[in-house]
């Protein structure tokens, strides 16, 4: 990235996009650009063994403002149950006037498949939300706002389909996400999956495919799939 961006950075549940395009958003900040992350729900449901749940969501979103603050970025989080997101139009324009106010030129979410249902309802409200934001004619408390880029994040959960389209140099970044990461008690802490040394291994992978120290790897909408040139 050669200049400044704002990045939002729209996930499920709290830690999905931290994971996913961490690096991405430490690499922006860096940069001097804006970041911030928006969760649909806090991902309580994961909740340790023995851990209550209320006070586990509390704890996540926590987390999330640290992470965030540790990019001199901004957390949201919706107030919606892990694994009952509602894939509906008033969730639709809560996401919508989250991008209003963020005005980010890129835009990152889920990729439209997965083992995870409220992944792929994420998916499918951001790609409505920023075509609301982006229209004028849908009146809000703030005036209308086009994301241009729209990413959709690599993620083991959301492996079906996933074909690698953008790689993003995003090792200027590494550092500060590898210290940022460490906020989220479940991507280090997990028994389930190994998450932060998962996605720590994916970006050398990545880089290595793109000839540097550390990428991140992003599809794009169908439509935007064109190269442009010339003789």
């Amino acid at each position: 990235m050669e200049t400044k961006h704002t990045i939002l950075a729209i996930g499920a549940h709290i830690g999905d996009m931290e994971l996913t395009a961490g690096m991405l958003l430490a690499a922006c900040a860096k940069q001097g650009g804006t970041v911030a992350t928006l969760a649909l729900t806090a991902g309580e449901k994961g909740a340790p063994a023995g851990a209550d749940v209320a006070e586990y969501r509390a704890k996540k979103v926590s987390e999330a403002e640290t992470f965030a603050q540790k990019l001199g970025g901004r957390a949201y989080v919706l107030d919606h149950a892990d694994g009952l997101l509602p894939d509906d139009d008033a969730v639709r324009f809560e996401v919508c006037d989250i991008i209003r106010a963020v005005k980010p030129d890129i835009l990152i979410t889920h990729h439209k498949n997965s083992m995870h249902k409220d992944h792929a309802a994420c998916h499918r409200i951001v790609e409505d939300a920023r075509f609301y934001a982006g229209i004028a004619g849908f009146e809000r408390e703030l005036p209308a706002h086009f994301a241009r880029t729209l990413y959709f994040a690599e993620n083991w959960e959301d492996a079906v389909g996933f074909q690698p389209y953008v790689y993003l140099d995003v090792t200027e970044g590494y550092e500060l996400w590898k210290e940022a990461i460490t906020a989220h008690w479940f991507a280090v802490h997990s028994k389930s999956f190994p998450y932060m040394e998962y996605y720590d291994a994916l970006s050398r992978v990545r880089g290595i495919e793109a000839r540097t120290g550390r990428a991140e790897c992003f599809m794009i909408p169908d439509e935007n799939h064109r190269l442009v040139t010339t003789l």
